[in-house]
Formats: C-alpha cells, sequence, structure tokens
C-alpha cells in the first residue's frame, strides 16, 4: 500500500524483516520441541539462534538464483548458523512455515485493528449521549421521513460498530492457527508433538486439520469480515457527506487553520475526509471475492493463493487500519450544527408527524384506507402552499369529526417522536 494511506505500525508487521523473523522463530521452535523429544540434539536451537542473522538482501540474492523463498531464508540462516542449521525445518514443508507465519500476522494485525475499532466505539458513544436529546429529521429515499435525534443516529452507527467488533473477534480466532504437520499434512516425517510445542509457543491453536496448507476458508471468514467492516465504514462516510451538503448542513467535517477546500474556489469546505473513506471501503471490499475464491485449491495444495495473499494481506489490513483511524478522527472532531438540524426539521412545517394522526383516527374507529386518504389529502394542501400543517388541519371539518385541536396539537408535538429515546438508548448502551 502507498504510504499515503499506510501507518508505520501496521506496515512494519507486513515488511520483509518482520515476515523473516517469524520464519526464524518458528523454525527454532520447531527445533526446539524436537529437542524435548530427543530426534535433535540438545542445545542445537540455541546455537542456530546466537549465530543466525536475516540478511534480506543475502536471502533475495539467492532467492534469484534458486527461486523458493523459504529455501533462500534456509540458505542464507545456515551461511551464518554453520552445521547446527541442518537441524531447521526437519520434516516441515514450506506451507508450514508460511501459513503459521502468514496467520502471525494477521493476529499481529488483528490487534492494532480492534484497538482502533475500541476506540471508535468511544467517539460514537460520546457524541451519542452528547445528542442524544438533539431533534433532527430522519430521512427515507432523501426525503424528510419522521423526526429523531442525532444521538439516535450515532447510536445506531455505534450499534453496527459493536457487531463488527464482535465478528472481527471470532474472525481473528478463525486464522490463530498453525500447521507444522510436513508434506500434505500427514506428518510423516514429523511428530505431531512438535505441533502442539509450537502452537503453545506462538499463542496459537494447532489446525485441526490440514492438507499441505492451512485451509483457506479460515481467511475467507477474516477478509469478508474486513469487507463488512469496511461497509460500515462507508455508511457512516456517507451519512456525513450528505449532512454536510451546502443545502443540509446538519455536521461538518473540522476544517483546520490553514486547510483549503478547491485550488479554484477559495470559499469551499468539502467533506474530503468521508469521501476518502467511500473510496478506500471499496478497496476493501474488492479483496473479500479473492479470499473466498482461494479456498478452493488443488488436491492437498497449490500456490494459485499466494501471489493474491502477498498482495491482498497487506493491503487490506493496512487500509482498513488506517481507515478506522480516519473514521475516528473525523468522528471526535465532528462539527454539529443543532439550529440547522431544527430549521431543516421545520421545513415541512410538521407534516413528518403525520403518521400520528392517522393512527389515531383509526383508534377512534375510522379504517386505515380512509384516514390515510384524510391525511394525505391535508399533506398534499403544505406541499403545495406556504400553510402549517396544523393549520390545514385545523380547517378539514371531516378530521375534526375524529380529532380535537388539543389532540391534534399533542400528536404534531416533537416530543411525541422521540419519546422513546431513553428506551433505545438503554437497548444499545446496555
Amino acid at each position: 500500500m502507498i504510504p499515503r494511506y499506510s501507518r508505520a505500525p501496521m506496515t512494519d508487521i507486513w515488511s520483509s524483516k518482520s515476515r523473516f523473523k517469524i520464519w526464524l522463530d518458528i523454525e527454532l521452535y520447531a527445533c526446539e520441541g524436537m529437542e524435548k523429544l530427543g530426534t535433535v540434539p540438545k542445545g542445537t536451537s540455541k546455537k542456530v539462534k546466537s549465530k543466525a542473522k536475516i540478511n534480506e538482501k543475502r536471502i533475495d540474492a539467492i532467492e534469484k538464483k534458486v527461486k523458493h523463498d523459504v529455501i533462500a531464508f534456509l540458505t542464507s540462516i545456515s551461511e551464518y548458523a554453520g552445521p547446527p542449521a541442518r537441524f531447521l525445518h526437519q520434516g516441515l514443508t514450506s506451507s508450514d512455515i508460511l501459513d503459521t507465519a502468514f496467520n502471525i500476522q494477521l493476529m499481529q494485525s488483528s490487534k492494532i485493528i480492534e484497538k482502533e475499532m475500541a476506540q471508535l466505539l468511544k467517539s460514537l458513544k460520546k457524541i451519542a449521549l452528547k445528542y442524544k436529546n438533539t431533534p433532527c429529521i430522519g430521512r427515507s429515499h432523501g426525503i424528510h421521513a419522521e423526526p429523531t435525534t442525532f444521538g439516535v443516529k450515532m447510536a445506531n452507527f455505534y450499534a453496527e460498530f459493536e457487531r463488527n467488533q464482535a465478528r472481527f473477534k471470532k474472525a481473528t480466532d478463525e486464522i490463530s492457527v498453525c500447521a507444522i504437520s510436513g508434506a500434505v499434512g500427514n506428518y510423516a516425517n514429523i511428530d505431531p508433538r512438535v505441533e502442539q510445542f509450537v502452537a503453545k509457543k506462538l499463542g496459537m491453536k494447532a489446525e485441526t486439520i490440514s492438507t499441505q496448507v492451512i485451509p483457506r476458508d479460515r481467511h475467507a471468514v477474516y477478509f469478508s469480515t474486513l469487507g463488512i467492516i469496511a461497509s460500515s465504514i462507508e455508511r457512516l462516510a456517507t451519512e456525513i457527506r450528505h449532512l454536510q451538503r451546502t443545502e443540509v448542513l446538519e455536521v461538518e467535517e473540522f476544517f483546520s487553520k490553514g486547510q483549503k477546500g478547491s485550488s479554484a474556489m477559495p470559499h469551499k469546505r468539502n467533506p474530503v475526509l468521508t469521501e476518502n473513506l467511500t473510496g478506500l471501503s471499496r478497496l476493501i471490499r474488492g479483496y473479500t471475492i479473492p479470499a473466498l475464491e482461494n479456498v478452493s485449491l488443488w488436491h492437498e495444495r497449490d500456490i494459485s493463493h499466494s501471489s493474491v495473499e502477498r498482495i491482498m494481506a497487506p493491503d487490506a489490513n493496512i487500509i482498513i487500519d488506517f481507515a478506522l483511524a480516519r473514521l475516528n478522527n473525523v468522528i471526535a472532531n465532528l462539527v454539529v450544527y443543532p439550529k440547522n438540524m431544527k430549521a431543516n426539521l421545520d421545513k415541512l412545517r410538521k407534516l413528518p408527524m403525520s403518521e400520528g394522526l392517522m393512527l389515531a383516527m383509526t383508534q377512534k374507529g375510522l379504517s386505515r384506507e380512509k384516514a390515510y386518504k384524510i391525511v394525505q389529502r391535508n399533506a398534499m394542501k403544505v406541499w403545495k402552499s406556504d400553510l402549517d400543517f396544523e393549520t390545514v388541519l385545523d380547517m378539514d371539518n371531516e378530521l375534526k369529526k375524529y380529532l380535537n385541536k388539543k389532540e391534534i396539537s399533542k400528536i404534531l408535538d416533537l416530543k411525541h417522536a422521540t419519546r422513546r429515546t431513553d428506551y433505545i438508548f438503554k437497548k444499545v448502551f446496555k
């Protein structure tokens, strides 16, 4: 991923230096496990560890010749560690190292992602509580529907990201496995106890059953979950973008001193951060299909998944990390305009409370169809005039047969529409 959308802690995890270090750790743990079983001389892993060096340039040079990354790595390590290094990789296959290391990188990445989601939840909760009772209009199809509060809007996103948090923990658990089972996964030349030993050392579980690779359905769950998180990021970003439109202006991304919105128009203050998040979300979701297609491999192993993962894994994790951090920054510094919310709420002059009138008349014995017709007839007059809805209703003698002026005023009161806010917040924030 390009530096523009990368953060150092995450990119470090996916660097070749980090990958080679993990490879060496796995090899040393496997060697140590064999020492305990007596298949490798005691002290071998310590001797190798004391002399081994990771020389990336040397590994690359060897790989150009042998055309195999793990062999190049082992050859380079042997050059430094000497004869004891011959006991590395005993009974292992390349995928034991590659797949176990890959899952470790995913686990390391998940810790950063989990931290970012936890911080985002804090920011969403804070803004939801602050604006719990700030009225605004709810929209369906982009059109004014019924009143709600801005706090309820934000509580909705909080609940969604809380679900994402739970999903992601399960997805991380899916890939927290290692495989040290040899060619085609049948432990022909390695004791299964070595796998258990390595798993414990790495804080992982041993794969239930592998082929020559760790099954990719596990990874499909992980990357699909990233795709779902990305969709949630985009939904929240899209909401902010719509609410920042000039005609709406209920919220706005923080516009810092010295910031410029347009090279041509000095007046512009654009929702660039949330637009950027929309684009990044598309990229993350785009990796879901390749992850699903990686599940189907030939027999016990092929490497059609390898090139995909070398690109997909760093990019998807780096992007989601960046996107979550950026979204958290947007929410934590969001500028909210309650007065504009109230002004927009009043634009249709109480029309958004029309449902309550219809339902009240059905309670008085009128059919739903007839009640709907009466309310809609009066609502259309408001759309086509400058009259207030309550004024128009007061002129409808048929409606007044069922509802008196006091009943109408109560139904059209904003408090009627938002009276369940406390109930919603108790459900969301428990």
